[in-house]
């Protein structure tokens, strides 16, 4: 029997694991932002212009609008038609804009996804399948990677503040803005949930000689699709928040109307289409969340 003094000595956890090393820099960095940019607290308290403006916009929350607070021209809709068609027009641009990003994100998904290409090719593989998996497709991932990384890293204002220099104010532009930055992270998250997804029903295929294509069409997406699903329309509701958004650079939807309330200082108006932009993401949550439950199920 070996004496203690014999015996491996056990290496002493470390006083602080990376997790713990993450979060002090992250702490210190907060923490030298707050030093840098001056923020103090008492930049928070309003000046007494500010305390009445602030009264006043809070004080429209409860009598919102159901008719315009000036005179408006005879003949104009009224305001409760105005905003049902801004709501409409809402949807109508975020519909547009995910359907050209689903596409998008579901192909690029597909080549930023190394599930179907990376790894054995279980019963053997062809020379050209051999010289594909080892420079082709990780130079395709590689460049698709980049691509999608710089699609998701312009939010789509910025987009849409460039194709209103380039185009004008055109409809096409504003579904292109919500398109491009949503198709990258749709993409994005797409390809993780396809390589996090089981691989059983791939590596099945694989062994009966499959071609890449056919894993993943019949083995990685249907295990990956409900996610996908779930994902989608969840970044549908955010498309509905960027549509509403894209009306302040004049585009009709709902915060056309809202910012032309605003600026008018209609703080009544102004609700009015807050809550018609609550209540049409509220539809669009409800909906989506019933459509999620019967995906998942």
């Amino acid at each position: 029997m070996k004496s203690s003094a014999e015996l491996p000595l056990l290496a002493r956890p470390a006083w602080i694991g990376p997790r713990g090393t993450a979060i002090l820099l992250l702490t210190a960095a907060s923490i030298a932002a707050w030093f840098l940019l001056d923020l103090t607290p008492r930049a928070l308290i309003p000046h007494a212009g500010g305390i009445e403006v602030a009264k006043r916009f809070f004080a429209g929350a409860l009598q919102p609008a159901f008719e315009y607070e000036s005179e408006v021209p005879p003949g104009t809709r009224p305001i409760l038609v105005t905003v049902l068609e801004y709501a409409r027009r809402t949807v109508v641009f975020a519909t547009a804009g995910m359907s050209l990003a689903l596409v998008l994100g579901i192909v690029l998904g597909f080549f930023a996804s190394s599930a179907w290409w990376r790894g054995e090719h279980i019963g053997g593989a062809s020379r050209t399948g051999r010289f594909l998996a080892r420079t082709i497709w990780p130079f395709v991932w590689l460049c698709t990677r980049g691509l999608i990384t710089f699609m998701r890293s312009v939010h789509e204002l910025l987009w849409a503040v460039l194709f209103l220099a380039a185009f004008g104010l055109n409809t096409f532009g504003a579904v292109i803005a919500i398109a491009i930055p949503y198709a990258g992270t749709l993409a994005k998250i797409f390809s993780e949930m396809i390589d996090e997804a089981p691989r059983d029903s791939g590596l099945a295929l694989r062994q009966i000689g499959s071609s890449p294509i056919t894993v993943f069409a019949f083995g990685l997406l249907p295990r990956a699709l409900p996610d996908m699903c779930a994902y989608a329309f969840y970044r549908f509701e955010c498309a509905i928040r960027s549509s509403a958004v894209l009306g302040f650079f004049g585009f009709p939807t709902l915060g056309y109307g809202l910012a032309q309330a605003f600026e008018n200082l209609h703080y009544h108006e102004v609700w009015t289409y807050l809550y018609a932009l609550m209540a049409l993401v509220i539809v669009v949550e409800l909906w989506s969340g019933a459509v999620r439950a019967r995906f998942v199920a």
